[in-house]
């Protein structure tokens, strides 16, 4: 790599790092330490934020958009205080997040759809910011540690993944989509997240019990990366569709939330839902 280049990718990597930390830091203080409404606030703000780049990604403008932006808002609002109050009908939000990750997502996927329909596109934006909101308040609510362990989850297996893609990645995943992808940073985020799970066992003070489950467990955690790997590469194929590099400029070195939060779309709403089922 040429000296130029090599710099410029080291500066990056280095703001990324940088970013990575502050909002490391920022989130286990939001986690731990707001109230009930606090969180329930920040929650709306990130929704928000990440509706106003969808609206980009999905060539809303002008009245378009602002009126998106405000029924989003309305709609948020609602479901926060419905949340709260413990009178909101849950199934049926993370119903539609299962439809879009295991059937719209892969088909729009496979088949390189080009979906241009301004109000099909603002449907999508919902089904993916939406039941990724409500995952937020769900799963914080029965205990951070279950919210920041699969935060936690999708962080190291996007880590392994870069790391292992860029030493040994030669095979593209998804050439078309995102060119930088390859299977073998596939199979780091699957080790990765293979040494994850047992060392959150282990600091967990699990009985022998929770070790006899390590193999289902790895497997869960399989799911999650593969649904991890899938919200990157549909946010990636929209932004190849609205012909931008990033979401945003909101984060130095990572571009705007969604290119942050893209992986969490597909894989908290999940974990909302497996928690619901295992009450």
């Amino acid at each position: 790599m040429p000296t130029g280049k090599r710099k410029k990718a080291e500066l990056m990597l280095r703001q990324r790092i940088i970013t990575a930390i502050i909002l490391l830091v920022l989130l286990l203080f939001a986690l731990f330490f707001l109230s009930t409404a606090g969180w329930g606030l920040l929650v709306i703000v990130m929704v928000m934020q990440g509706t106003s780049e969808w609206a980009r990604l999905a060539k809303l403008s002008g009245k378009a958009a602002n009126g998106y932006w405000w029924l989003t808002l309305v709609v948020v609002i609602g479901i926060v205080l419905l949340d709260v109050n413990q009178v909101l009908p849950h199934l049926p939000v993370y119903a539609m997040s299962a439809l879009l990750w295991l059937a719209v997502a892969p088909a729009w996927l496979l088949f390189g759809w080009q979906l241009r329909q301004p109000v099909l596109m603002a449907l999508t934006g919902w089904a993916l910011l939406i039941p990724t909101g409500l995952a937020l308040l769900d799963l914080r609510a029965a205990s951070p540690w279950w919210l920041l362990g699969v935060m936690g989850l999708v962080w190291v297996a996007d880590i392994a993944a870069y790391f292992v893609g860029g030493k040994f990645g030669k095979t593209k995943l998804a050439p078309r989509i995102s060119p930088g992808k390859t299977w073998e940073g596939v199979i780091g985020a699957l080790l990765g997240a293979a040494a994850y799970v047992p060392l959150v066992i282990w600091l967990s003070g699990a009985d022998a019990a929770t070790y006899q489950r390590l193999p289902s467990l790895t497997l869960l955690a399989w799911l999650g990366v593969g649904l991890a790997v899938l919200g990157d590469l549909f946010e990636s194929a929209i932004k190849r569709q609205a012909g931008v590099k990033d979401s945003g400029a909101l984060l130095p070195g990572h571009g705007g939330l969604l290119d942050r939060i893209d992986a969490l779309t597909s894989t908290l709403p999940f974990a909302a839902l497996a928690m619901m089922f295992q009450k």
